[in-house]
């Protein structure tokens, strides 16, 4: 079994590569293909904002709590699940890479960098009352612009881009703003390449020399960007993959083993705890109750 993914849908967006909804109608979605409680990978980009209710939110098998005023950021081609238990009300903003494409052809946004892959990094950020305020007015603005029969798109973009470089400013940790152009081309480039090829070459020399630079140099970028060397960034990425395919594929120890080039399914295991401080099985263990 394969991990549930959600694509966009642009038929709803009204083919815009942007869309804006109640995070209510969520809850009150048909489940019998797939409920949003469940584990699924999404391929677009998600930010969640929370308006009135608490809970606890999945992103890649780590739990983050919620709660009135908070943002959720989840990542395209990550696995998260939604939790409804405590009666969330909000918006809920997706878009796509492509619009991400036309904002930075057109304007200043600091590009979108994999430092989830950093697990001491939190996808929530509590805003402020002034700050939720204008997160409000800034998601309505953005919404009366994407409704209109007649919209510009330029300024869906400017608005988003003003809404984004809030949020920006009120993380700190989200260091994307120390690369270079140049060097955010090159971290693009690494990862990508890493999303093709990771389950057979976890070796950051190869990733250099493909992307036209220098192990020295893409450790920097990597360090810069997220606070992980090359290396640690490959090891997250593959692991979380091991990890969805644990748990949401119920893929085998030995399949995966297999999967990743490991000679046997005992190097498979000392690798995965290396990583994660637990074995596989252990890990599986912890979501046994887990529906799809």
């Amino acid at each position: 079994m394969q991990v549930p993914t959600i694509g966009f849908n642009y038929e709803k967006s009204n083919d815009a590569e942007l869309e804006i909804f109640d995070l209510e109608t969520l809850a009150q979605r048909d489940v019998s293909a797939h409920s949003p409680q469940n584990p699924h990978r999404i391929t677009f980009f998600m930010m969640v904002f929370i308006e009135r209710g608490q809970g606890v939110h999945m992103v890649d098998f780590k739990s983050y709590p919620f709660e009135s005023g908070s943002i959720i950021f989840v990542r395209r081609e990550q696995v998260h699940a939604f939790d409804f238990s405590g009666n969330p009300a909000g918006k809920v903003i997706i878009f796509t890479q492509a619009f991400l494409d036309q904002v930075h052809a057109n304007m200043r946004l600091p590009n979108y960098t994999p430092t989830h892959l950093n697990q001491a990094r939190s996808p929530v950020l509590l805003l402020d009352e002034s700050s939720c305020q204008s997160a409000k007015s800034m998601i309505e603005e953005v919404l009366k612009e994407v409704s209109r029969e007649r919209r510009d798109p330029l300024i869906v973009m400017y608005l988003f881009c003003s809404f984004s470089l809030m949020l920006h400013r009120l993380r700190p940790e989200e260091r994307h703003d120390l690369l270079s152009q140049e060097q955010s081309v090159k971290l693009a480039n690494f990862f990508d390449l890493l999303q093709v090829n990771y389950e057979r070459i976890r070796d950051a020399n190869w990733y250099a020399t493909q992307i036209g630079t220098t192990y020295k140099t893409l450790n920097i970028i990597c360090k810069l960007a997220t606070d992980l060397t090359a290396k640690q960034m490959i090891d997250a990425f593959v692991t979380i993959e091991m990890k969805r395919r644990l748990v949401v594929g119920r893929v085998a120890t030995q399949q995966i083993a297999f999967d990743f080039g490991f000679e046997d399914a005992s190097n498979f295991v000392k690798y995965f705890k290396n990583q994660t401080q637990m074995t596989p099985s252990q890990f599986q263990k912890q979501f046994e109750n887990v529906q799809l």
